[in-house]
């Protein structure tokens, strides 16, 4: 186990904001969790730390949102997420993971730019913004790229934001459905990992310490969440959402100048 201080200066702060983000709380936490360890380790070990530390929230959400899903939303997007996965694996050793934070970035700042836009219209009209059904083939790709995302580098959510939230499913609905969809994504992400010898024993056992701070904070963001009402709830994805965008496109534009 590692026993530096100022690692946990960092990494407690870090599972924190992500097991809030975990219990249905947005993306924007989440994304800040690997950059937050990586100022005191190597960021693939702060990947390799967390994800031991993210399968725990799972458990934790799923339970929580035990009575909440929209089985037609998984049954679309998880083979596309699974087979991203595996192209993340397959293409590992070729794969930048500043060149993916961008792309994804930015798509997910065009997605919401769309929102605001079309918010704007409608609050013109007096008509209310469009509520888009399913769509397979669409809900295909974007859980491809989600399960790619996720593998390459823990962002997989805006992707999967990008066709789940203009669905305008029931806040609780939304939430429930995707703590399945990535409970799943990252327990499939295990073995990839440690094929790839993500995992070592010192980075285990420090997972292990960081671990009972999991159920915490997740169970917060839980309680938070299901006292949101739809009108603040989708607004506030949105937000989460942006600031997601920033974060990536930061993270992307910083590390592909820095060489």
């Amino acid at each position: 186990m590692m026993t530096d201080p100022f690692f946990y200066a960092t990494a407690i702060p870090a599972v924190l904001m992500v097991g809030l983000s975990k219990g249905g709380f947005g993306g924007a936490m989440a994304l800040l969790g690997v950059p937050l360890m990586a100022l005191t380790i190597p960021p693939v070990q702060a990947a390799a730390i967390l994800l031991p530390i993210l399968i725990v929230m799972d458990m934790v959400s799923l339970w929580s949102w035990r009575s909440h899903k929209d089985n037609k939303t998984l049954f679309i997007m998880l083979p596309g997420a699974l087979a991203g996965i595996a192209i993340g694996w397959a293409t590992a050793a070729w794969v930048t993971d500043p060149m993916i934070r961008l792309i994804v970035g930015v798509v997910a700042l065009l997605f919401v730019a769309r929102f605001v836009s079309t918010s704007m219209i409608a609050r013109r009209s007096n008509s209310p913004p469009p509520v888009h059904g399913h769509r397979p083939l669409l809900g295909l790709f974007w859980g491809t790229l989600s399960g790619f995302t996720s593998f390459v580098s823990h962002a997989g959510g805006p992707p999967y934001q990008i066709y789940a939230l203009p669905l305008k499913q029931d806040p609780k609905t939304y939430t429930g459905t995707s703590v399945r969809y990535f409970a799943i994504v990252n327990a499939v992400k295990l073995a990839p990992y440690f094929a790839l010898g993500q995992f070592d024993t010192t980075n285990l056992s420090t997972s292990l310490a960081l671990a009972p701070l999991a159920p915490v904070a997740t169970l917060t963001g839980v309680f938070i969440v299901k006292r949101m009402r739809p009108e603040i709830f989708y607004p506030f994805m949105y937000l989460m959402v942006f600031l997601t965008s920033l974060k990536l496109i930061w993270d992307g534009v910083t590390r592909l100048l820095a060489g």
